[in-house]
């Protein structure tokens, strides 16, 4: 385990005159009479029953985050099997951890208790599972801690199994260390401080005297000095005890120890006398307090902070100075805290001095365990659960309130972020957790609520947000998550009843326009199209259920509304022809990709971008946008329309497998009244641009605002070369594009058009990775044209029913087109450079014949791994002919390919190449892709699998033992976290068995059990191959799958294996 966090340097004169006369009063220094020959004696005996913890925590809970990590622990009782470590370490929630021994001997380890405040909790283990070491168990002596004593730390100090760091303590009084303003701080208690200069991996190790007892346990240290954090023992003895006497009243398992714990929900500080004076202390009340106290006594305790709606709330104040506890004189948090522990639910009397007056409460001591949540709600990847108390006093909330601890996908879409507090759902007020799933399990999917919440950093305002139930199976149904301390394991269960309709396979109805066409004019318009089963079906509406179609007469609100809008939006600016003509066509697009699919090294969650309507009838609309803006299929859109004030959802139906285009469709009948404003653009395909000719660029800002420019075309063919990322992912290849004299900077897109608004170019955004050296990268982006003529053939494939597999698309079902390429990366070369490679005349003048304004040839970068060109075409031949046809830019090779789909052929191109010095006649295949993108992905382990994008085949390399299983992902607190199978990589053998497609793989997977080791066996990028163990836990990381279906155009989740 990392160190917990390092504390902020004190400054101030005032501390450091307090630090020094801590050193000065504290007891007097002891005399160490050990010798080395003792201390050798000691760490022989200790060092057997110190253990490196490998934990994991699965899930995001309270004031931790998932994530693997290392730290210490070392055995307290040997029979009953206790391992003694932090509180961090031990996890407030669900948590995964080994034990490994000296000898090297692992066992599963589980949590039995973590304080709810101090810095230690405990795991268990079978001492019957250790067979071939011999140890003892660490006796603790709070006792024996004192100034000057002689110490060493032993644990696992960076990362180091063993590691043994001397030192000294300097102190037994200091403050607790804050670590975090947002995360996990002790309080109420004294620490030690000693430079021993331990580092992360150490917390949990034992501070050992050389007698080998545990004089303290290690927790945190500073990161700007050697100093190291120590908690005292006393509370753990305690807290030990108890788990022993439970322990031993049953024979057979463990059962849950309840370790009485109370609280006022204050937080107290120790304070020199001096400081106490100053905020109003009598001196008779000092007098008394010194006299009543051990003799080295140096303060008092004084009220720091009080939690809102607590019980010392209203009656306890910062500033107050404690005096008396039920009638004792109480200077020390330990007397304190023993007192509050055994007062649980019952009264107890403080004596305080607030500015020098004196006066009495009477206050109830909650039970600390009340406060401290032990069960969450995972909703779409969130984790929620009531407010506890260590957040509630950092935050100064009152405990219990909706808190989120991981914003996961549905409430990350809204805006909502970590930390925040849920005030209102739906409408309804939400004080507790059980408010915030009764309001859940009523929404049906796709339906969109407002939400309130507040956050600690703006505590004084609420913000309100607009959360989107999840329309598609990105996660698992809502489960609450409930501790149980006996099995050390969260119990899980489904929260929604059955007849919800967050539960239902379907989506939830909207209400429908009468304007939406029957049947037949579905047909007509799908070219004769294989109609569904179902009938017209919206996408948002169920399958079982009718469509609700509302009557409105001609004259309604809406349609004055409606007039009104128009009128606004004609006058509102001097606005070109153009910009008039283009606006209503133009949509703004907001995309969300789920955390649990990032597919295709889409590199983003969130992505904004501007796009066009470029067909729109009664029952279907499309719009064009490029792919920097819609990734991947597996996401969420919405789109916002510049004709009318409406946000309605999207589907991608079309992502072009080279071109930097998606098509997005959605239902014209949701935009109710705004479908007879907005239009379909003009496409202008041809003539294509030129050099000089002038084009008007029209985007729109964030705030739907139209914009234009003049510009001139100054490239009208720029080809581009675009690396690849570290994580590939889709770059454009084999493109031309158009570049201006000027624009509105990289983070504006939109349309080219002429001086009528016909639209000649998407302005699109293109994604690429600035290195700055081999280990340091930066996404960028840019804008350049794309011309329009590609989108134009494709969505003229889809109106008239080109060949290919159907989409389900608003109910109907339309042949969606596929698209023959040839799988080679090009880039173009100037015939003057081409000549100095030995290319003949003849060539470069049939060339320069063929295109006499690039004069270029083009070249062989590399091909796709498993493409039909691979091992035909090399690195740097040149590309001169495609059957006996010059070719010189990359539309040609795109017609030539498009050809092959007029005629009966066998795929194949003859292509006339020069390869070192030689002119050869290949027959060369090419490949047909659909526009469909990855449409199935797998979580194993908690790492996601899915079939090799074409970003990775373009690196040249897939692995000869099979390449069907790549590593897209992982997930932070999962087994492959743990053990280390990350992402670029394929799973190439599970166990021996080979994985060469994602079917055999889940047959493999399917067969290994629960808490089982499997070997894997994978194969990096770079063709690197590794061999890693992991141990499968299906508990908190079922294997499942999710795969669209076409059929319903909804992508389905289902679970291949879990504990039942």
């Amino acid at each position: 385990m990392e160190r917990l966090g390092s504390e902020a340097a004190l400054a101030g004169m005032e501390t450091s005159m307090k630090e020094e006369l801590c050193m000065e009063i504290d007891p007097p220094f002891k005399e160490n009479l050990a010798t080395a020959d003792d201390w050798r004696k000691a760490l022989n005996k200790v060092v057997p029953a110190v253990v490196v913890l490998r934990t994991t925590a699965c899930r995001a809970f309270d004031t931790e985050s998932a994530g693997a990590s290392y730290a210490t622990g070392f055995v307290v009782d040997k029979r009953r099997g206790i391992i003694l470590t932090n509180r961090h370490v031990v996890k407030p929630g669900p948590v995964v951890a080994e034990a490994m021994f000296v000898n090297r001997e692992e066992i599963p380890v589980y949590p039995v208790y973590r304080d709810p405040v101090h810095d230690f909790g405990f795991f268990r283990y079978d001492p019957s599972a250790i067979q071939f070491l011999s140890y003892e168990e660490i006796p603790l002596a709070p006792e024996a801690a004192c100034v000057g004593l002689e110490i060493r730390v032993v644990g696992n100090d960076s990362g180091e199994k063993v590691s043994i760091l001397a030192g000294t303590l300097a102190r037994l009084d200091r403050d607790a260390p804050h670590y975090k303003k947002d995360g996990y701080n002790d309080f109420n208690t004294f620490y030690m401080q000693a430079a021993s200069g331990t580092k992360g991996g150490s917390s949990g190790s034992p501070v050992i005297d050389w007698q080998g007892r545990a004089v303290a346990l290690n927790a945190g240290s500073k990161t700007s000095s050697a100093s190291a954090f120590f908690l005292p023992l006393e509370r753990v003895v305690r807290a030990l005890r108890f788990l022993q006497k439970g322990r031993d009243s049953v024979t057979s398992t463990w059962e849950a120890v309840t370790i009485p714990r109370g609280t006022l929900q204050a937080t107290f500080l120790h304070k020199g006398f001096d400081e106490i004076r100053r905020l109003g202390l009598r001196s008779e009340t000092e007098q008394l307090v010194r006299h009543a106290s051990p003799p080295g006594e140096t303060g008092m305790l004084v009220v720091d902070s009080v939690v809102p709606d607590g019980p010392a709330h209203k009656h306890l104040e910062p500033g107050d100075v404690l005096i008396r506890l039920n009638g004792e004189v109480t200077t020390q948090f330990l007397k304190m805290e023993n007192l509050l522990d055994d007062s649980v639910n019952d009264k107890v009397e403080l004596q305080i001095e607030r500015g020098g007056k004196p006066l009495s409460v009477e206050l109830t001591v909650q039970d600390l365990h009340s406060v401290t949540p032990d069960y969450f709600l995972e909703v779409s990847g969130a984790v929620i659960h009531p407010l506890s108390y260590q957040q509630a006093r950092n935050f100064r909330f009152q405990c219990g309130l909706v808190y989120v601890a991981e914003p996961g996908y549905m409430l990350f879409r809204a805006g909502v972020p970590r930390h925040a507090i849920i005030k209102k759902f739906a409408g309804e007020d939400i004080s507790r957790l059980e408010d915030f799933i009764s309001v859940l399990s009523k929404l049906s999917r796709g339906a969109r609520v407002p939400l309130e919440y507040i956050s600690y950093t703006d505590r004084h305002r609420r913000k309100s947000v607009l959360v989107t139930v999840d329309r598609h199976e990105w996660y698992a149904p809502p489960q609450i998550y409930t501790r149980n301390d006996s099995s050390g394991l969260w119990n899980v269960k489904q929260v929604l009843p059955l007849d919800s309709p967050l539960l239902s396979p379907g989506v939830n109805p909207i209400e429908q326009d009468p304007a939406s066409n029957s049947i037949s004019s579905c047909a007509a318009e799908a070219g004769g199209g294989d109609l569904s089963a179902d009938g017209v079906l919206s996408p948002d509406c169920s399958l079982h259920e009718p469509r609700e179609e509302r009557l409105e007469d001609p004259g309604t609100e809406s349609e004055t509304v409606l007039r009104d809008y128009q009128g606004g939006a004609a006058v509102a600016t001097n606005a070109s022809v153009a910009e008039r003509v283009i606006e209503p066509t133009l949509v703004m697009l907001e995309v969300h990709v789920p955390s649990s699919c990032m597919l295709d090294g889409v590199h983003s969650q969130h992505f904004f971008g501007t796009g066009v309507i470029i067909y729109h009838s009664q029952t279907m609309g499309l719009v064009a946008v490029d792919k920097n803006t819609v990734a991947v299929s597996v996401s969420d859109v919405m789109l916002s329309f510049a004709a009318y004030p409406i946000e309605i959802p999207g589907e991608v139906v079309f992502l072009h497998p080279v071109h930097n285009f998606a098509l997005v469709a959605y239902d014209p009948s949701a935009l109710g009244a705004g479908a007879s404003v907005v239009r379909a653009a003009e496409l202008l395909p041809e003539p294509a641009l030129r050099r000089g000719d002038s084009v008007c660029l029209v985007g729109l800002s964030r705030s739907l605002q139209a914009t234009s420019r003049k510009s001139v075309v100054t490239n009208p063919s720029a080809a581009l070369n675009i690396g690849s990322a570290d994580c590939p992912r889709y770059r454009a290849t084999n493109m031309e594009v158009i570049e201006l004299d000027t624009d509105f900077g990289s983070t504006f897109s939109g349309v080219l058009t002429d001086e009528l608004g016909r639209v000649q170019a998407i302005w699109g955004s293109f994604s690429t990775q600035l290195k700055y050296s081999c280990s340091s990268s930066e996404d960028h982006q840019f804008v350049r044209g794309i011309p329009i003529y590609t989108i134009s053939q494709t969505l003229e494939k889809i109106i008239s029913g080109a060949k290919g597999p159907t989409l389900l698309i608003n109910g109907v079902k339309r042949p969606m087109p596929l698209v023959r390429i040839l799988e080679v990366e090009l880039y173009p070369t100037l015939l003057s450079k081409a000549r100095s490679f030995g290319l003949s005349d003849s060539w470069i003048q049939a060339l320069v014949k063929r295109d006499p304004i690039r004069r270029q040839v083009l070249r062989v970068k590399g091909c796709l791994a498993g493409s039909k060109a691979e091992n035909l075409l090399e690195q740097g031949d040149m590309v001169l002919a495609i059957n006996k046809e010059p070719v010189t830019c990359f539309r040609d090779i795109e017609d030539a390919c498009q050809a092959l789909n007029q005629c009966d052929d066998d795929g194949k191109l003859t292509l006339t190449i020069f390869r070192q010095g030689r002119e050869i006649d290949l027959l060369v295949g090419t490949d047909v892709r659909d526009g469909n993108g990855t449409t199935r992905v797998i979580n194993w382990c908690g790492c996601i699998v899915q079939d090799p994008h074409s970003a990775v085949r373009a690196l040249g390399f897939l692995p000869e033992e099979g390449h069907g299983v790549y590593v897209a992902r992982w997930c932070h607190g999962s087994p492959v976290h743990r053990y280390g199978l990350y992402a670029l990589q394929w799973i190439v053998e599970v166990n021996g068995k080979p994985t060469p497609d994602l079917d055999a793989f889940v047959t493999v997977t399917k067969e290994i059990e629960h808490g089982e080791f499997v070997r894997v066996r994978t194969i990096h990028l770079n063709g690197k191959p590794r061999v890693l163990t992991l141990k499968q836990d299906l508990h908190y990381w079922p294997s499942w799958e999710l795969r669209f279906d076409p059929e319903t155009a909804m992508w389905r989740r289902r679970t291949i294996k879990a504990l039942v």
